[in-house]
């Protein structure tokens, strides 16, 4: 499954920290089979984090098994954030980009780590991530992930991402390996440092900060090409939050509650399951009258804006909905 990503519009955001800290905090926040968003798996990465050395001078890159990717992925990211390179032998695209990441983690310093991924000898863990082809970059902070991307990008290209994940984490780059994302961006982006105590508690799984931050900006401009939507996101993530882990056995349990539908396309949109959510609601609609029809399309309706009016999923949905209501 291609993971959710937040609404493609704006198509060009005002700047590379922004769409980096965002890209991926939807699909992965309360997601996977390694727990990454897991509130609870969270806090308890947390508390061994904090029991854990810091990486040593010079070893900026570490080979990862599904063995140790918990304490050196998961754990470790809560001191630093952590670069996950899916990779293979057999991929010329892998054999290109991972010698520049391994280069960009020692100008770094230690300002994130490396952790290398053979898909090949860790296929339960290529699953778990969904990885579909590779090579397959993720950055890890604070036990969630936060953005990714695909395939051996140029190298401007990756240093503005890692410079975007880094100061995401409240961090920076030393002088040299890279500048910041401000000085990475075109000349005439709009940069807005309100923007980074969202990115920051975003980063650090603190939505209630987060959506505090993001609806501040629009109180003073409610036309913001990036807080509106990241508010809507963040509004989705603590609604998935606070439906709890029996939200989708509940809704299985009575299929007609558009209620409880409701709570359960939450978390399955929250968990990247885009298609699943969708026909959730679908069939609550197709099943039921009045107002639990009713509200079963306005949630639906709701969740169409979070994807994005162009992505195929919606538009099939769309069509669907169409044919259940008239």
């Amino acid at each position: 499954m291609e993971t959710m990503q937040p609404n493609r519009g704006p198509a060009a955001p005002p700047r590379p920290a922004a769409a980096a800290a965002q890209q991926a905090q939807v699909a992965a926040s309360l997601a996977g089979a390694v727990d990454l968003g897991a509130i609870r798996a969270r806090a308890e990465a947390a508390e061994r984090a904090a029991a854990t050395p810091p990486r040593e001078g010079g070893s900026y890159v570490i080979d990862v098994t599904e063995a140790t990717f918990q304490t050196e992925v998961i754990d470790r990211s809560f001191q630093t954030p952590v670069i996950v390179d899916l990779r293979a032998d057999w991929s010329p695209p892998s054999q290109e980009l991972s010698p520049v990441l391994e280069r960009l983690a020692a100008e770094g310093g230690g300002a994130w780590i490396l952790a290398r991924v053979d898909i090949d000898s860790n296929p339960r863990l290529a699953q778990a991530l969904q990885v579909q082809s590779v090579p397959v970059v993720k950055a890890v902070m604070q036990g969630a992930l936060a953005a990714e991307f695909n395939g051996a990008l140029p190298e401007p290209e990756i240093r503005t991402f890692l410079a975007a994940v880094v100061q995401a984490a409240g961090g920076n780059l030393p002088a040299g390996a890279t500048g910041s994302a401000a000085e990475d961006a075109d000349p005439g982006e709009d940069v807005d440092p309100r923007l980074d105590a969202a990115e920051i508690a975003v980063a650090g799984g603190d939505f209630a900060a987060a959506e505090t931050a993001y609806a501040e900006i629009l109180a003073d401009e409610p036309d913001h090409p990036i807080a509106g939507l990241a508010l809507e996101q963040i509004r989705l993530l603590r609604r998935a939050e606070a439906a709890g882990p029996t939200a989708i056995a509940d809704a299985d349990a009575d299929p007609t509650s558009a209620v409880a539908a409701l709570a359960a396309a939450d978390v399955e949109l929250a968990q990247g399951q885009v298609e699943r959510a969708f026909d959730r609601l679908l069939a609550v609609i197709t099943s039921t009258t009045g107002k639990d029809r009713d509200t079963a399309r306005e949630g639906l309706v709701e969740l169409f804006a979070l994807v994005g009016d162009d992505d195929p999923l919606v538009i099939a949905a769309r069509k669907k909905l169409t044919a259940a209501l008239f």
